[in-house]
């Protein structure tokens, strides 16, 4: 066995030097005339300072040399938090003090620094207007830049004495008469309550915090504006909202007039006790050293806005869960003074956009090159991990996920234990989540409600990497209102949306949730609400133990040698709504199947056909039959009303898709991958609630039938590797696709209709770009049919070309519209004569140029550019009760019409451009 690491000697600092770039090197800096007190007064004073525990510097005559004040002088003194001026008689007689005091004032207007004049037996009125001892050491400088005329040396002189002016007008200390030893003690408590909560303390080891609060600087703005302005940090617990929001706040409260950071408001608001405590604090935080009491919260919320209304404050708001606490603090854009910040951490996104924040910064896990650092240090003191366990740290670093909570405590966890402690740590973290990390990440689920929660472990369960959709629709058949409960899982950042709309988890909060369940019954699986374990599965199923607790089962035996159990292993699961089974051999009667399954996945069914009595559910919303053997399926089955999902992809010996007359309700056919696949049965074109066709890679279709050009639906039809098929229909104009994918196929060219798809995305236009357009055959002419069916003048498009429209009943037509002048042009190029029957739906209409009949039409407004006699609009065009509008210019009229003039203006029916 290797050796345990070793511990760190005690004479090793508590913490890598790296670090102390997140703090200030000192907390004060001494500017003082060595030569009049540096063995007297400076010195007793900063030995009271030291043994008060301010870290002070001054020693600054060591590095002092030539004219100017060395640059690490300069970074000392912007570091500092205080900066304390002991003006004594002869101060001034010293050019470098002059300067420290230029680079000390120009440090409290850029960087907030507090600075407080000492005045060790000098008159202020002295040092303010250079009189006295002051006015001598200034003549001598005027005296040698003049003999030595150096105009640079009177702009430097100028500096100084500006600098003195404003320095001995802050509020300071006098020595006066005062005995000097209680002078000093003065000063040192001062100080120590000037340094108390002004500097946040950081993680012990804030790895990667710089390039987060980089992030959100440039959404605050700090002086930059006056505006107000509140950022909101979202993420999941453990994550780090607090440590950026600290490390936020140190690097800004010196910019502010006064601030305030509130932590962890959601333990601490929890009655109107906590509320009225946390206004007070937030008043006190403002305006120290008074103490305000506010008594109850209706009052706190007024003393807050009138008080604070005109201050420039940064108030950072931490561990926020509920509307009530930012109501409490009058968290709002009107309640504070120009120039302020609010920031506002959270694990709910719906508050921050409740409150109406400028900017919500989601904080995003570690990298893994971060996490490996962070977790080094807490592992072994060092910013890599040892030799020897190099691998079994990045092991636990992926088991984290980049979860800072998480890194920290299994890294203080396993710090200095040996290599086999490390190997059994692993072991048991794939069983049992560490309490610490579980009990932090917790709060957002016991946040939520029971219908939430249970999604929450429905997905935690089974549905990580399935599209949002399907899981929607599988889990609203069965009660729930997913969507909307979904949506609240996202804002509490306990699940989230990949690029592919597929629901994702971060691994740590599936480990909590999962751990949830296993709680309900830790010695008895089959009593738990979801069995997931494999372990627990093949128990429950060999010994047939299962019961109606049971919800929710997933067993996925791919890369296990081929078990079997019988269908009796269901027959008491009588809740049973979500089935996964993945290369598990059934045998037994279907009658003992479960009867109220809303998903049904038997991938990798084994098979050839499957009997209708395994599929005729009358609560199926989702089939998955994802690499099957069969041949064919649902034939002769009775009628699957809810079912919305079918999914046999990957089934090569699919030679037969179903009837799909059986299945009214169908909105995601995916059939990729079905290589043996020759066609698509016609009863395809029932389906009017189809959204999605995915034949991607079935090599064997070479078209589609023609009545599903017919369905409206569609909004999705992947073609993609099917290299037979080679003609798309002219009638797919008709369709309102948004995405339509035929890369790898034998298309060469398409209907020139389909350039009226005016919802494809940027993609499928850019796969349809080089391809050659082909034109319906003229002398069929449109059906009168179809054109019953017509909803938009746009569907006409596919018409152009003949010579004559006439008789036409559009008994669907919506909106008869012309959008452009070419389009306009194309129509009086096309059409010689244009008779429209009956237009029994019409409520927008907009004139081409020559309509010769249109009864419904009640009053005209005619667009600029079309004159009288263009076209004729007869007395008939009265009798109509709708109204439509155009821009006009110049026309004229007949004595039988009725044409209004309108101003320029848009109608909220019609959208006419000319």
């Amino acid at each position: 066995m290797k050796p345990s690491p070793p511990l760190p000697s005690p004479s090793e600092p508590p913490f890598p030097w790296k670090f102390l770039q997140y703090r200030p090197s000192y907390d004060v800096f001494l500017s003082f005339r060595g030569e009049d007190t540096r063995r007297t007064f400076t010195d007793h004073l900063y030995a009271a300072l030291v043994r008060a525990g301010v870290v002070t510097f001054r020693d600054a005559e060591g590095l002092r040399w030539g004219e100017n004040i060395a640059e690490k002088l300069v970074q000392i003194i912007q570091e500092c938090r205080i900066s304390l001026i002991v003006f004594s008689d002869k101060y001034a007689d010293s050019r470098w003090c002059l300067q420290e005091l230029v680079q000390i004032m120009e440090c409290r207007r850029t960087r907030r620094q507090l600075v407080f004049p000492i005045f060790y037996h000098v008159d202020p009125s002295h040092v303010r207007n250079q009189t006295g001892s002051f006015a001598h050491s200034f003549q001598k400088y005027e005296e040698k830049m003049l003999s030595e005329k150096q105009k640079e040396g009177t702009d430097k002189i100028a500096r100084w004495r500006v600098a003195l002016r404003e320095a001995a007008n802050l509020v300071g200390f006098d020595i006066a008469d005062r005995h000097e030893a209680e002078f000093v003690n003065s000063i040192v408590d001062e100080i120590c309550r000037q340094l108390t909560n002004t500097h946040l303390n950081l993680a012990v080891y804030p790895v990667a915090i710089d390039s987060r609060v980089d992030d959100i600087c440039n959404c605050l703005g700090v002086g930059l504006d006056d505006d107000v302005r509140m950022v909101g940090i979202w993420g999941m617990g453990g994550i780090g909202k607090t440590t950026v929001a600290k490390a936020i706040y140190n690097k800004f409260y010196h910019n502010f007039d006064s601030r305030s950071f509130l932590a962890d408001v959601r333990e601490t608001a929890k009655d109107s006790s906590g509320k009225i405590a946390l206004q007070e604090r937030l008043l006190s935080d403002v305006l120290k050293p008074a103490e305000i009491v506010v008594g109850d919260v209706s009052r706190g919320i007024n003393v807050i806005r009138e008080r604070l209304g005109s201050k420039k404050v940064l108030v950072i708001v931490d561990n926020v869960d509920h509307e009530d606490q930012l109501h409490a603090l009058a968290i709002r854009h009107d309640s504070f003074g120009p120039g302020s910040r609010l920031i506002i951490t959270t694990r709910d996104r719906h508050l921050l956009e409740l409150l109406k924040v400028d900017t919500i910064h989601l904080t995003r896990e570690m990298n893994e090159e971060e996490a490996l650092e962070l977790f080094s240090w807490h592992a072994f003191q060092n910013h890599s991990p040892d030799e020897d366990y190099i691998e079994l740290s990045r092991k636990v670093v992926t088991y984290c996920g980049g979860l800072p909570l998480a890194l920290e405590v299994l890294g203080s966890f396993l710090f200095g234990r040996s290599i086999g402690d490390w190997n059994s740590t692993l072991k048991k973290l794939k069983k049992i989540p560490h309490v610490k990390i579980q009990s932090k990440l917790r709060i957002s689920f016991d946040a939520i409600d029971e219908s939430e929660r249970n999604i929450f472990l429905h997905i935690c369960c089974f549905f990580i990497g399935m599209d949002k959709n399907y899981v929607i629709q599988i889990l609203n058949s069965y009660g729930f209102s997913a969507e909307i409960e979904i949506s609240v899982l996202l804002q509490h950042c306990l699940v989230t949306v990949n690029e592919k709309n597929k629901l994702m988890m971060h691994d740590l909060l599936r480990d909590m949730g999962r751990e949830v369940v296993s709680e309900e019954s830790p010695n008895r699986p089959e009593r738990r609400s979801r069995l997931w374990r494999e372990e627990d599965v093949i128990d429950v199923l060999t010994d047939e133990s299962g019961t109606e607790e049971t919800e929710g089962l997933a067993l996925n035996l791919q890369r296990s040698d081929n078990m079997s159990f019988s269908t009796k292993a269901f027959r008491n699961m009588k809740r049973l709504k979500l089935l996964q089974l993945k290369y598990v051999h059934l045998t037994g009667d279907c009658d003992n199947f479960p009867k109220k399954l809303s998903w049904l996945c038997l991938r990798g069914f084994s098979p050839q056909v499957i009997r209708n009595e395994f599929l005729n559910e009358t609560y199926l919303v989702s089939v998955d039959l994802r690499y099957s053997n069969l041949l064919r399926v649902l034939e002769d089955s009775r009628r699957l009303w809810r079912l919305a999902i079918l999914n046999l992809s990957h089934s090569h010996y699919l030679r037969k898709s179903p009837d799909f007359s059986q299945l009214p309700n169908l909105q995601y056919l995916i059939l990729k991958d079905c290589v043996s696949l020759p066609k698509i049965d016609k009863s395809i074109g029932h389906l009017h609630q189809l959204a999605l066709l995915n034949l991607k890679g079935c090599t064997k279709l070479k078209d589609l039938p023609e009545d599903f050009y017919k369905l409206p639906s569609v909004r999705t039809l992947v073609l993609s590797g099917c290299s037979r098929f080679e003609k798309l229909s002219k009638d797919i104009a008709y369709m309102k696709l948004r995405t339509l994918l035929i890369s790898g196929t034998a298309i060469s060219e398409v209907p020139s209709s389909i350039d009226y798809l005016r919802d494809l995305d940027f993609s499928s236009r850019q796969g349809l770009s080089g391809l050659k357009r082909f034109s319906q055959d003229e002398t069929s002419g449109p059906s009168r049919l179809r054109l019953r069916e017509l909803v938009s003048l746009w569907e006409l498009l596919s018409f152009l070309n003949y010579k004559e429209w006439t008789s036409w009943c559009l008994v669907k037509l919506k909106t008869l519209a012309v959008g452009i002048n070419a389009f306009l042009v194309q129509l009086g190029n096309c059409i010689s004569e244009f008779t429209v029957e009956y237009l029994a739906a019409v409520k927008d209409i907009f004139l081409p140029l020559a309509l010769e009949y249109l009864a419904a039409v009640n009053d005209i407004f005619l667009p600029l550019a079309l004159s009288c006699s263009e076209g004729y609009f007869p007395a008939t065009v009265y009798s109509a009760q709708i109204s439509f509008f155009f821009f006009f210019f110049s026309f004229f009229l007949k004595d039988d019409q009725r044409i209004s003039l309108l101003p320029p203006v848009y109608s909220a029916q019609i959208s006419f451009f000319c």
